[in-house]
């Protein structure tokens, strides 16, 4: 038996099942866009961590900075004393992501509690209840997270939920679009939301619409530009906050530093994770500074969030994102694995949609070329396919049968086509047969 089988048993042994194993590979080290398993056998990284490792696994600034700020002040709590690394970061991701004139920021643990926390926040400052979020849409396993999120296998048994919850579907025009026009989909999606405000909640109860500009978990589906700049508008008239969940998203992933500024809108609120610390637990919620004062003393916060060994790892993560213009390196990735998409798209019939937005990309695989056939059987088995030689990919999608790339934006060009490769030989090999 190897390493990676003896390590693999031992989490059935003493882990829950229910912590699913998206990809069955295991991990000792990283460097980069590589990844080296408990048997020494190096493996191209697809995943990043689920989009966390945007700046590469263990980026040398990053380790030092860590270490340097554990030499110093691990942990005191931010509410207890405040010392500066915190204030450091929020004044740093205000001046990246400015929310109107004057931007807070409130910093957190994670994605779920980022969203957690904007919820909170959003109602304080409206007084309504409502909230609306999209199908297809993860905001997180917590319970106010879970309640957003529309994936039913991720919430089975967890219930009830939080209440004041109404899911709309999302502009989904691979899926809906019925031979109308990008433009001509998105009017009329957006003409179903205000009927929406007369037939499921009244306006005037609605505190925010929260929206992934590029749907994560849910497939990678890019909200159509048209729509995005049209929701801003509705909520600008009824006085909706409109809340962008970037925490997939986020850091370059999309080739901006924020897939929002693909759209030419900006949110009220905007919820933060993933690569900000470049693997260290750690989010935001960045808004309007009218916004994030209106909350009540000590509803939110709490004991951990703006560690400041994790502060200092955002900080030296942004230091050398810029260093590095992580936002052209994932142009750069984009365009490649686009171009390898649309090229096997032609080739392999049960590629059926590919999208997403820079280095944000996915294909949909599907039986007979119909979108309503989803296979992720053949998902499972090109994913198995591709760890047995070396590469980590991972799968999104209500179905389970989109392919996602989120391999690291520092991922060299012959690594990244030596995995494009693998996975071209892995529908060859399984289409084939």
């Amino acid at each position: 038996m190897g390493n990676a089988e003896a390590l693999l048993k031992r989490r059935k042994q003493w882990v829950p099942d229910a912590i699913g194993i998206f990809n069955p590979s295991t991990a000792v080290s990283g460097n980069g866009s590589m990844l080296i398993d408990a048997d020494g056998h190096e493996m191209i990284d697809f995943a990043g961590g689920i989009g966390v490792v945007n700046a590469g696994h263990c980026p040398p600034p990053v380790v030092k900075a860590i270490q340097a700020q554990a030499e110093k002040l691990i942990h005191c709590s931010f509410n207890v004393a405040t010392y500066e690394v915190y204030v450091q970061l929020a004044e740093r991701l205000a001046r990246l992501f400015p929310h109107g004139d004057h931007t807070k920021v409130m910093l957190t643990n994670s994605g779920a509690e980022s969203i957690e926390n904007a919820i909170k926040i959003a109602r304080q400052a409206t007084g309504r209840p409502a909230i609306i979020c999209y199908e297809q849409g993860f905001h997180g396993r917590t319970m106010m997270a879970m309640t957003l999120t529309s994936k039913v296998g991720y919430k089975l048994g967890c219930g009830p939920f939080a209440p004041e919850v109404y899911r709309i579907p999302f502009p989904d025009h691979y899926h809906d679009g019925k031979g109308q026009s990008l433009e001509e989909f998105s009017a009329g999606q957006l003409r179903e939301l205000e009927l929406f405000f007369q037939r499921q909640v009244p306006v005037e109860q609605v505190a925010a619409i929260l929206m992934e500009p590029v749907q994560g978990e849910g497939g990678f589906n890019v909200a159509p530009p048209d729509y995005l700049k049209g929701l801003r508008e509705i909520c600008t008239k009824y006085g909706i906050l409109l809340i962008l969940d970037e925490v997939q998203s986020g850091f370059g992933r999309t080739g901006k530093w924020a897939a929002y500024q693909h759209f030419g809108v900006v949110p009220d609120l905007s919820t933060w994770a993933k690569s900000l610390g470049s693997g260290m637990p750690i989010g935001a919620v960045i808004g309007k500074a009218s916004i994030m004062d209106a909350c009540k003393p000590s509803t939110i916060g709490g004991t951990y969030p703006g560690n400041p060994v994790c502060c200092a790892a955002a900080l030296a993560t942004l230091d050398y994102m810029e260093e590095i213009d992580i936002n052209t390196k994932g142009q750069r990735v984009g365009h490649t694995v686009r171009e390898r998409f649309n090229a096997w798209q032609k080739r392999f019939p049960a590629i059926g949609d590919v999208r997403g937005l820079g280095a944000m990309m996915a294909f949909e695989l599907v039986k007979n070329g119909d979108p309503f056939q989803p296979d992720a059987d053949l998902c499972k088995r090109l994913i198995a396919w591709c760890a047995g030689r070396g590469l980590i990919i991972i799968n999104a999608g209500i179905q389970g049968n989109v392919i996602r790339i989120l391999s690291p934006l520092v991922i060299e060009a012959e690594t990244l086509a030596k995995g494009l490769d693998i996975i071209e030989q892995g529908l060859t090999e399984i289409i084939g047969s």
